[in-house]
């Protein structure tokens, strides 16, 4: 590489961070939606209590999925890896209907999910998890906190596959016939 052409992917990948944090830290000032993801107390919430407003309105209540496989994506829309996989989950989530139930979590607010989703529908349920979703993700095994982050839980509830990172329609495929 040449000196020019490393300053510039030295200063694209800093420009990079520096969005990534902006919006990590407006994202975070900004009111999140209301999942009921933690109580006052210190005692850890269990999965299937959890609710999470839906960006078309109701909520997604993690109790009518218990007791079956259910893959949970983790993303945000300021997330470009998450917003590259979301086509992949959809076609997964469409061809293994009967199989399993997928679910996106959305670590955001309601207006920017709104918007993303008018220009890119997804045919799997939706829950706003707003930043306080990034504690369920670490209780699923997800020790960053950071994004995309994928888990597969078996019907018993179990964990029985989880990725940190843009996750493959192949690797997807895997993951189900593993079950």
């Amino acid at each position: 590489m040449s000196g020019s052409t490393t300053r510039r992917a030295l200063l694209t990948g800093v420009g990079v961070l520096a969005a990534a944090g902006g919006a990590l830290w407006y994202g975070r000032r900004s009111t999140a939606p209301d999942a009921t993801l933690a109580a006052a107390s210190a005692e850890p919430v269990e999965l299937w209590d959890l609710r999470f407003p839906r960006p078309e309105g109701g909520e997604l209540a993690m109790a009518e999925l218990r007791g079956q496989p259910l893959l949970i994506n983790f993303w945000a829309t300021w997330c470009p890896p998450c917003i590259k996989e979301l086509p992949e989950f959809d076609r997964f989530a469409s061809s293994h209907a009967g199989q399993l139930r997928v679910v996106g979590l959305a670590i955001d607010s309601l207006a920017p999910v709104q918007e993303f989703l008018k220009k890119q529908p997804v045919g799997f349920a939706i829950g706003l998890a707003g930043f306080a979703g990034t504690d369920l993700a670490r209780s699923l095994g997800n020790s960053t906190g950071a994004l995309p982050f994928t888990v597969l839980l078996d019907a018993k509830g179990a964990v029985a596959q989880r990725k940190l990172g843009e996750t493959q329609l192949s690797e997807l495929e895997a993951w189900a016939r593993r079950l």
